[in-house]
């Protein structure tokens, strides 16, 4: 027979996190086929408006993208919401604002 390790209880299926706007929870996407997607996406060195599109695509549900879109955000204001939700998925520092 094979070896085999169960490494159930050392991983983690927790919820997707979530970013705050206005007082609205915006559910994030962090599942790792996702996120490694985006990450691709996000730090090449020509991502364009198309890549944001695929990007913020693939990191916000319907319902979270429903509720962004009733916030009605600038281009400018949407890649910021990106950036942040790439940051919080990936774990890297939180940015200000943050509570």
């Amino acid at each position: 027979m094979a070896k085999r390790r169960d490494i159930t209880e050392k991983l983690s299926f927790d919820e997707n996190p979530c970013l705050t706007i206005k007082g609205k929870d915006i559910e994030v996407n962090a599942d790792a086929p996702t996120v490694l997607k985006a990450m691709g996406i996000f730090t090449s060195e020509d991502t364009g408006a198309d890549d944001i599109v695929t990007i913020y695509d693939l990191i916000f549900p319907e319902k979270s993208k429903k509720k962004l879109e009733a916030l009605k955000p600038s281009f400018n204001d949407l890649i910021i919401i990106i950036e942040e939700a790439i940051m919080l998925i990936t774990g890297e520092e939180a940015a200000t604002g943050e509570q």
